[in-house]
């Protein structure tokens, strides 16, 4: 199986590229998604945490179907 891609994949110039591309797509999203996490209020994080503890939001759901 591996012979077959590896074989498709000799006629592509520039193929060599996509692998870093991809990493460096990766790790970009990565640090990204951190650094917002990081940055985000602590009320912000309290708040969405209880969110599936919230009474009043599950009672305005079951009522609104």
């Amino acid at each position: 199986m591996l012979k077959f891609i590896k074989h498709n994949l000799e006629g592509i110039d520039g193929v060599e590229m996509y692998p870093i591309i991809s990493l460096l797509l990766f790790f970009t999203v990565f640090i990204t998604m951190i650094v917002f996490v990081f940055k985000l209020p602590k009320r912000s994080i309290d708040e969405i945490s209880q969110l599936p503890l919230d009474n009043e939001t599950n009672i305005k759901e079951i009522n609104h179907e």
